[in-house]
């Protein structure tokens, strides 16, 4: 498939929404993992605690645990869908913010629970999305659907990883 074939296939607006989507989806991983780690370790919080903060990633294997729940409720408004997705954006968004807020030496026990929480919004949030890009892309759309989204995501984890460290220093 030649460049412009796939660029073409940009113009159909249930692929082109897959970039956003997987940026959305992968932007807090990198927040709730490498970036973290390295908030952590330049505040000096000791190792055994920054060791401690990679369970943060469990949500993310565990997730198949609560996706059934998530796939049979329907939040009242916007449908199964998008519902869930606004709901799991606006949690994020406060969740990442109050991330920022808090003092890792002062209460690490704290940010650990607040990160929980961002990577269990974070983990329902790619449950949804996966359901969404399955419900809206007809069955050849698909593999490319899935490769616009995973493109979204990487450059999320960029962003979030190299990009706020960079930010960081400033």
């Amino acid at each position: 498939m030649a460049l412009s074939d796939s660029l073409a296939r940009f113009r159909n607006r249930r692929i082109a929404v897959m970039l956003p989507l997987g940026f959305a989806s992968g932007l807090p991983l990198a927040l709730t993992a490498g970036t973290l780690q390295a908030w952590l370790t330049v505040v000096n919080v000791d190792l055994r605690t920054i060791g401690l903060f990679t369970l943060v990633g469990l949500p993310y294997t565990l997730k198949f645990l609560w996706a059934p729940v998530m796939d049979r409720f329907v939040p009242p408004w916007l449908g199964r869908r998008r519902g869930w997705m606004i709901a799991t954006q606006l949690a994020l968004v406060a969740g990442i913010a109050v991330m920022a807020l808090v003092d890792p030496t002062r209460t690490p026990l704290l940010l650990a629970g607040i990160v929980l929480l961002v990577a269990m919004t974070s983990a329902s949030q790619d449950i949804v999305f996966d359901a969404y890009r399955t419900d809206v892309l007809k069955p050849p759309e698909r593999g490319f659907g899935a490769a616009v989204s995973v493109t979204g995501y990487r450059i999320a984890m960029l962003v979030s990883g190299a990009g706020a460290l960079i930010l960081s220093t400033y």
